[in-house]
């Protein structure tokens, strides 16, 4: 079977020349130099999926105002023959969050809404654990990263399917782990709340206002932040884990509570008329969709986030774009997304060579989507790779999920002990156990097991027998798969411990009347 679907290549000399007007020398020397690189993609990326496993992968390539590479690679789901196309809807993660820094922008532009209008005045049932920080926080702090909450913070109360208003509620519940304004933290929930109460202004639900705003008059048709869009696409690319270097399609990643931060789903033809947006300075085939001023504003830095290794410059976050520099000292703006259920995504852009790819793959973070665009790049710039891209990108990912699996024991990959003690009687353990920050969780006996659900109406969980009055119980969500343990205290009125919910809030549960 052939995986390679090519659809579109649109040769660059012929489509900057089309008015017949005869380029200068410089021109047709830029012109043959992307030519150049637009050849050498398809290898590049061939070679990475089999390395990777990775599945299927799309790419875009924009240069001055047109869309010069339009390709699908692969199959939509490992076991199928159906090809990635330019118009399948892949899950985008967090490149979510600059297609809403763009949405936002379009208000702002408006006058609908500020950058520095405070979320107390636009959403008054928000705050935050800091009562000051509450009275001062903006539409800038959170699209920036830049309030204080914690990385994780919400991240557990979706995977355990709670939906967006509970979940911005409970933001209150968390201490401030950043300096406001001084540290960067890089916060899910809180750049959904930056955007949802900009859109209050609107009166216009955020997946309403997206399609109003952008995806409607930019003719983004497979476009939209709603998962249920998604899911009824009949082209669309399904998520994979790698396991011992092959792709699997085994879960599903609901992501609609995080939607201005990690919702959307797109094509690559869609996504590569909001990347002309992007590059034309919010003009889309003459027509002003975002006035340029607002545009610009999300390019800007607003909090350094780190340095870069190569270059040794600061690099910044700005509203929704990763801020960075080239050798050459030119602006370069990105973002990646990632779902370590299976899902990993980039864009990456030169304002001054009004040149931008997005590449999307459909399995989890390997680091190919990044590495294909750093490559890419370094084609452009130097003709040949800088880095071996695939190698450092692969290494840096293989890391964080390792890391988000063993943030606390999978007990899956621990010996259990040789002589466990025995459990109590399982009625002993029955009840309901509270937690502010959690809510409620019932634990019952049902046929001979222990099993306890989740958030109310939520998942039903069974509790294995580890030693004594420890439990495990099977955990597959983007915050680490894997078996996690439960333990239970019954002196008292008795508690009971959810060791990988103690990395978000506390973990501890007390008996609790219903």
């Amino acid at each position: 079977m052939q995986i390679h679907a090519k659809i579109t290549l649109a040769i660059v000399a012929a489509s900057l020349t089309a008015t017949g007007a005869a380029p200068d020398e410089a021109t047709r020397k830029d012109n043959g130099q992307i030519n150049k690189v637009l050849r050498q993609i398809a290898p590049y990326v061939r070679d990475g999926m089999q390395k990777t496993g990775v599945p299927g992968v799309a790419i875009a390539v924009v240069y001055r105002d047109k869309v010069v590479y339009l390709e699908g690679f692969g199959i939509r789901k490992a076991g199928a023959a159906d090809a990635i196309t330019p118009d399948t809807v892949f899950q985008l993660a967090s490149v979510s969050k600059p297609i809403a820094s763009t949405i936002v922008a379009s208000l702002v532009g408006d006058r609908q809404v500020s950058w520095d209008d405070r979320i107390v005045d636009l959403d008054p049932d928000f705050s935050l654990s800091d009562a000051d920080v509450t009275q001062q926080l903006t539409i800038r702090d959170l699209l920036s990263h830049r309030s204080g909450l914690p990385t994780s913070s919400g991240d557990a109360l979706e995977d355990l399917g709670f939906t967006r208003p509970v979940i911005l509620h409970q933001m209150r519940l968390l201490p401030l782990t950043g300096n406001f304004r001084k540290g960067y933290q890089y916060s899910n929930f809180g750049y959904t709340e930056g955007a949802i109460a900009a859109s209050k202004t609107s009166q216009l639900q955020w997946e309403d206002l997206a399609y109003k705003r952008l995806f409607q008059p930019v003719g983004m048709t497979s476009t939209s932040y709603r998962y249920s869009d998604y899911e009824n696409r009949s082209n669309k690319a399904s998520i994979h884990v790698i396991i011992d270097g092959k792709p699997i399609a085994r879960y599903h990643r609901d992501p609609d509570a995080e939607a201005p931060a990690g919702s959307a789903s797109s094509s690559i033809r869609d996504l590569a008329e909001w990347l002309r947006l992007q590059l034309a300075g919010g003009v889309w085939n003459g027509q002003t969709i975002v006035q340029r001023d607002a545009l610009k504003e999300t390019h800007s830095p607003q909090i350094q986030n780190g340095t870069d290794n190569d270059t040794g410059k600061p690099t910044y976050y700005g509203l929704g774009w990763g801020v960075g520099y080239d050798a050459s000292g030119e602006v370069m703006l990105s973002h990646s997304g990632a779902f370590f259920l299976g899902t990993g995504t980039t864009v990456r852009f030169s304002p001054s060579k009004q040149l931008g790819i997005i590449v999307l793959t459909n399995a989890q973070p390997t680091g190919l989507a990044e590495a294909t665009a750093f490559t890419f790049f370094d084609l452009y710039n130097n003709v040949q790779p800088v880095r071996d891209w695939l190698t450092i990108f692969s290494a840096a990912f293989k890391g964080m999920i390792e890391e988000s699996n063993n943030e606390t024991t999978d007990y899956s990959k621990v010996s259990p002990p040789s002589s466990p003690a025995p459990s109590k009687p399982l009625s002993t353990y029955v009840g309901t156990y509270c937690n502010n920050y959690y809510g409620s969780v019932d634990v019952t006996e049902q046929g001979g097991s222990l099993w306890m659900r989740f958030p109310d109406e939520g998942r039903l969980y069974t509790l294995a027998p580890w030693d004594g009055d420890k439990f495990t119980y099977r955990f597959e969500e983007e915050q680490g798969i894997g078996a996690r343990g439960v333990s239970f205290a019954l002196t008292g009125a008795g508690t009971m411990s959810i060791e990988n919910l103690a990395l978000e809030g506390s973990g501890e549960f007390a008996r609790c009347a219903r």
